[in-house]
């Protein structure tokens, strides 16, 4: 653990997180800024595109970029591409709590003589600060956690190690104290987080605005701005779709068949399943008890989901492997395992929309059955869960989607001989065959498209753009 080596992939891996949340941070500050507080020239198209690249996965774009750049690897390759693909994660909730501010503290600073910059710096940014705060949290998790992009552009950082360990090196020991290393990582940030968040708790309340904030006049900077963010949309954007239709239409290397496309589909559809309905099963009594009965309990339960979430998939992955092994070897090597890890890592989506939809349904009407002699199981049957199954039903769309899109689980976990549209793009991407991985990356970026646009349209952020 205290290694030499150890020491330098934890340097790496901390490097590559700061680097990336602080490029995050910045893009998507000031892209959410211009898209909703000035007059940006096609604001509403930017303010789509920049929500877009959140279905591109990110070792899809590494994919990507190493085969349309010659020697297109390294640290600042998977900096540029983590950056790119990422910067959502802050931006969406930037943007969110930007068109909800309350203007007036704004308007007030500028009529007490501070300019724009001073006011955007002392008082638009310190509004904002929560959300900022709360998506730069997501991606420096999401960065410590990330194999499938650092891998296919062969950074060594802690996940690409551990994985080399177990599949590669077949030391298990290794791989074990890496993870422990890593799974701290993860709880310091957490804790920081934490820390952080209470002690800023005063800018925290971010009022209801009963009128859009006035538009910002670039002036001579409108089209820099416009053409700056036309940069980031094809770097994030153009480049997966420009090296995909080449290698669909022109590549040299092909698929083996039809037929190992619809398979991984089909284990795709299947896994994702599964992961998806025990990942809600699980998730019911959390959320319900979370909505319904708030206390010690549920309060212990949800942040104990939120934990497992924060840990990298590829340590979920390993922790049930060595379960399997050791504890429960009739579920080694199968689907219901797999599906576990599904869970393990995405419960804290589930119970948030079980939690959000059961909280919309009135108390009054499971009162007025129980009244008439129902008893409490037939009320949540009949009642509770028809009412909440919209939100429900969006919470277990979106699990499924997410399982999609999990590699490094998949990798250690899916059965011997099935593979997904992820681990077949993998396979192909470790070998240089670029056109052979292209219609997997392709099926996965047309299948995360729909969560993404759903979340753009569902959180209300468009409704107050405007023309323009």
């Amino acid at each position: 653990m205290f290694s030499r080596r150890t020491g330098t992939l934890v340097a790496r891996s901390l490097a590559l997180a700061c680097v990336v949340t602080a490029g995050c941070l910045v893009l998507g500050t000031a892209t959410a800024f211009l898209v909703t507080r000035t007059d940006l020239p096609g604001r509403r198209a930017f303010g789509v595109l920049a929500a877009l690249p959140l279905a591109v996965p990110t070792y899809v774009a590494a994919f990507a970029w190493v085969s349309t750049v010659d020697s297109f690897a390294g640290f600042w390759a998977a900096a540029l591409v983590l950056i790119v693909c990422s910067y959502p994660y802050v931006y969406l909730p930037v943007a969110a709590a930007l068109a909800g501010a309350d203007p007036a503290q704004e308007e007030v600073a500028r009529s007490l003589g501070r300019g724009p910059w001073r006011t955007f710096t002392g008082v638009t940014l310190r509004q904002v600060r929560p959300a900022a705060a709360a998506g730069a949290l997501l991606t420096a998790l999401y960065v410590l956690s990330e194999f499938g992009a650092i891998s296919i552009l062969r950074v060594d950082t802690l996940t690409r190690a551990i994985f080399t360990a177990v599949n590669l090196g077949f030391d298990r020991t290794g791989a074990l104290v890496l993870s422990t290393v890593l799974v701290a990582l993860t709880l310091v940030i957490l804790l920081g987080e934490g820390l952080s968040r209470r002690r800023g708790v005063r800018y925290a309340r971010i009022g209801g605005a009963g009128r859009p904030a006035r538009r910002i006049p670039l002036g001579p900077w409108r089209w820099p701005a416009a053409a700056g963010l036309s940069v980031v949309a094809a770097l994030a954007l153009g480049v997966p779709a420009q090296s995909l239709a080449y290698r669909l239409l022109t590549g040299v290397s092909r698929p083996g068949t039809l037929g190992e496309v619809t398979s991984a589909v089909a284990s795709s559809l299947w896994f994702s399943l599964l992961g998806a309905a025990l990942t809600m099963l699980l998730a019911l009594p959390i959320g319900l008890l979370s909505s319904r009965v708030p206390g010690p309990l549920a309060i212990a339960l949800d942040r104990l989901s939120y934990l497992a979430h924060g840990l990298p998939g590829l340590v979920i992955g390993l922790s049930l492997v060595f379960f399997g092994i050791q504890l429960a070897y009739s579920l080694y090597q199968t689907v219901w395992l797999l599906a576990l890890g599904y869970a393990a890592l995405f419960l804290p989506l589930a119970v948030a929309a079980v939690a959000g939809a059961a909280g919309h349904v009135p108390p009054i009407v499971e009162d007025v059955a129980r009244s008439l002699g129902r008893r409490p199981a037939y009320v949540l049957r009949t009642v509770t869960l028809p009412l909440a199954l919209p939100g429900v039903g969006a919470g277990a769309a979106l699990v499924f989607l997410t399982c999609m899109k999990e590699l490094p689980a998949t990798l250690l976990l899916r059965p011997t001989g099935m593979d997904t549209l992820a681990t077949r793009l993998w396979t192909h991407t470790s070998v240089a065959e670029y056109a052979a991985a292209a219609p997997y990356a392709a099926l996965l970026v047309v299948i995360a498209a729909v969560p993404t646009w759903w979340l753009a349209t569902r959180t209300g952020l468009f409704t107050g753009f405007g023309d323009g």
